[in-house]
C-alpha cells in the first residue's frame, strides 16, 4: 500500500531524507509550504540566489505596472499561475488540487506592487527586500497565494532538484522526460518558457520533491498575523524618537478611553489603522524579523520534523497495526458496512493496541481537526470505495464521503471532543449534509483525550438523546488509561 513518495517509487525513506527532501505523501497534500524568508536568510549561496531571482521578477512586474505596460493578455501570462500541485504540499484536505493564482490574485498583486514596492531594492530600513511585504498591509494576497507564487517562481529549481534525485535513485520505469510549462522566465522575450526534465511519474502526473530546509508550516516568518498581534513592539524599534512618539500617540488616540479595557480585537483594529497611516512601520516590522532570522530556521526545522513525525512515522505505525491485526483493508460489502467495520477496527487499535500514539507529539494531543482529517485520509487509503475528503455538495463540507457509484454513499465526520461547536454540529449538521448529498447513511466520529472531554461529550449526547446511537462512534485516545507499549 503505497502512501508516501519512497514507497511509490521503490526507494528508501532514508535515501529521500539523506538527500534533504521531504518524503511527501502521494495521497494528500501535507500542510507545509516554502517560506521565502528561509531562502533570504539561508547560509547557502544557491538559496540566496533563488531569493534574488524572485525579487528580480517582482521588480520586473512592478516596473511594467508603473510604465503602464500591463495589458490583459500580459496579466494572464505574467501574474496568473496554476498551483504547483505536483509537490504535494499545501492546504488541500483532499488530494493535491488547488485553485492556483487567478484574476483575484493578479489584481491584488498589481495594486500592492504599485504602492508598497516603490522603493523595492533600495530599502533603507531593512537589510533586503521581501516578497512577503505584499501581503502585510492590504488584503487580497494571503499566505497560500504567497506560497503558490513562490513555488511557481522556483519551479525550475525544484524540477532540477527532483531530477537529480530521480536519475540517481529511481528506476527508469518509474520516470519520464516531460516538458514543464512556465519553468523559466526569459527577460529578453519577456515571456515564460517550458523546459524538459527527467522526473518521477505515477498516477498520471509527475511528482516533485522539495528541500526540507526551505519549508515551514502554519505561517511565513514574515506574516500579517504576527505584525498585528505584536504591533506594540514595533514602534519601540524605531530609532527616530519623534516618529516613535507620533505612532504611539496615534495608536492610543484610536483606542481612546473606553469604559472597559480594550480587547485584543480593539488593539488589532487600531494597529491596522496605524500601520496604514505610517506605512514605514511595515519595514520596521520586517527589520525585527530579519534580526531574529536564525530563530526562523530553528522553528521551521522543528515544524518540519513534527510534520514528518505526525503524518509519516505515526501514520505508518497505525497502518501497520491495522494491517497486521485486523481486516481493516479488506472489509465491507456496502459503504455503510465498510465504514462501520473499519471504524470498529480503528477504535480497537486506538483504544487497546497502542494506536492512540498517532495523536500525540511531545506529550501533547493533536490540536486541529484539519490534521485529524489528513491522518485518516492516509489510514483510509486502500478502500475499494471512492473516499472523498471535505466533499461539498451545496450546503457546506463534510469530512469524508465514502461512495460506490451514485446510490451507495456514507458520510463520515471526524470531530475533536474539545470542539466548542460540537453540540450545534451534532444537532444540525449531518442531517443537512445527508439531504444535500443524497447519502442514505451518516456517521459521526468523536475523539477525546481526557476524562473531562468524555464527560462533556456524554452530557451532549444525553441532552440530544443520542446516547449509544449506532452512528455516533466515540474513540478514547487518552494516554493515561492505556497499557504500556510492551503489553499493548
Amino acid at each position: 500500500m503505497a502512501t508516501f513518495f519512497n514507497e511509490y517509487f521503490a526507494v528508501t525513506a532514508n535515501q529521500v531524507d539523506d538527500y534533504g527532501a521531504f518524503n511527501v505523501s502521494i495521497i494528500n497534500d501535507l500542510p507545509l509550504f516554502i517560506d521565502p524568508f528561509l531562502l533570504f536568510n539561508s547560509p547557502k549561496p544557491e538559496y540566496q540566489q533563488l531569493h534574488a531571482d524572485i525579487l528580480k521578477y517582482m521588480m520586473f512586474l512592478r516596473d511594467k505596472i508603473i510604465a503602464g505596460r500591463v495589458t490583459d493578455d500580459l496579466v494572464k501570462s505574467w501574474f496568473m499561475f496554476p498551483e504547483v500541485k505536483q509537490n504535494w504540499l499545501g492546504f488541500s484536505l483532499h488530494g493535491n488540487g488547488g485553485s492556483g493564482l487567478g484574476k483575484d490574485f493578479a489584481e491584488a498583486l498589481r495594486a500592492n506592487l504599485q504602492g508598497l514596492f516603490a522603493d523595492f531594492g533600495k530599502e533603507t530600513i531593512t537589510t533586503g527586500s521581501h516578497i512577503e511585504k505584499v501581503c502585510l498591509v492590504r488584503s487580497g494576497v494571503g499566505r497560500d497565494m504567497i506560497s503558490d507564487f513562490t513555488a511557481n517562481l522556483l519551479k525550475d529549481f525544484i524540477c532540477r532538484y527532483t531530477e537529480q534525485f530521480s536519475i540517481a535513485h529511481i528506476d527508469a520505469k518509474f520516470r519520464r522526460k516531460l516538458p514543464v510549462n512556465k519553468a523559466i522566465f526569459n527577460y529578453e522575450t519577456e515571456s515564460w518558457e517550458r523546459r524538459t526534465y527527467d522526473l518521477p511519474w505515477g498516477g498520471g502526473d509527475f511528482v516533485l520533491l522539495t528541500p526540507k530546509d526551505m519549508l515551514t508550516r502554519d505561517e511565513n516568518w514574515i506574516n500579517r498575523t504576527d505584525m498585528i498581534r505584536d504591533f506594540e513592539s514595533i514602534p519601540v524599534a524605531i530609532p527616530d524618537a519623534e516618529l516613535r512618539g507620533q505612532v504611539f500617540n496615534y495608536f492610543q488616540n484610536i483606542l481612546g478611553k473606553p469604559r472597559r479595557p480594550p480587547t485584543q480585537k480593539d488593539k488589532e483594529a487600531a494597529a491596522i489603522r496605524t500601520i496604514m497611516s505610517f506605512p514605514q512601520l511595515v519595514d520596521y516590522y520586517i527589520k525585527m524579523k530579519e534580526n531574529s532570522g536564525d530563530e526562523a530556521r530553528d522553528i521551521s526545522s522543528e515544524k518540519v520534523i513534527v510534520t514528518k513525525q505526525v503524518f509519516e512515522t505515526q501514520v505508518r505505525q497505525l497502518q501497520w497495526e491495522l494491517a497486521q491485526h485486523t481486516t481493516f483493508y479488506k472489509t465491507g460489502k456496502s459503504t455503510y458496512e465498510e465504514a462501520h467495520q473499519r471504524l470498529a477496527f480503528l477504535k480497537d487499535v486506538i483504544e487497546n493496541k497502542g494506536g492512540h500514539r498517532i495523536f500525540y507529539h511531545d506529550g501533547k494531543a493533536i490540536q486541529r481537526e484539519s490534521d485529524l482529517q489528513i491522518m485518516f485520509r492516509f489510514v483510509w487509503f486502500g478502500s475499494p470505495s471512492d473516499v472523498g475528503t471535505e466533499a461539498n455538495d451545496g450546503r457546506g463540507p463534510v469530512d469524508y464521503k465514502i461512495a460506490r457509484g451514485a446510490k451507495d454513499k456514507t458520510l463520515i465526520e471526524m470531530k475533536l471532543a474539545k470542539n466548542t461547536a460540537l453540540e450545534r454540529n451534532l444537532r444540525n449538521q449531518l442531517p443537512i449534509y445527508q439531504a444535500a448529498s443524497d447519502a442514505t447513511n451518516g456517521i459521526k466520529v468523536i475523539i477525546y483525550f481526557s476524562a473531562s472531554e468524555k464527560i462533556k461529550v456524554d452530557a451532549i449526547l444525553k441532552k440530544l438523546d443520542l446516547t449509544k446511537h449506532k452512528d455516533i462512534v466515540l474513540i478514547d485516545a487518552r494516554r493515561d488509561n492505556k497499557p504500556s507499549g510492551s503489553k499493548a
